[in-house]
């Protein structure tokens, strides 16, 4: 099996307060109230998510925030 060097996750505001994380290229989704609980909850996710041994050491976060303006 392919070791991955790194996984991305984009992170945005959720609706209901806290953060929403996506992995790209995997099926991994996660959250949290605060940023520091999002870090915990998405180390978290990714060690569960591959096999032992298997899952990338290194874990980035792109945050997305959107604006919407009116004319």
């Amino acid at each position: 099996m392919k070791t991955h060097t790194e996984i991305i996750f984009l992170v945005e505001e959720s609706a209901e307060g806290g953060y929403e994380a996506r992995a790209l290229g995997e099926s991994i989704f996660t959250g949290g109230a605060t940023m520091d609980e999002l870090k915990n909850n998405v180390k978290e996710a990714v060690v569960t998510h591959f096999d032992e041994g298997q899952h990338p050491p290194v874990i980035r976060l792109h945050f997305v925030k959107e604006e919407l303006i009116r004319v």
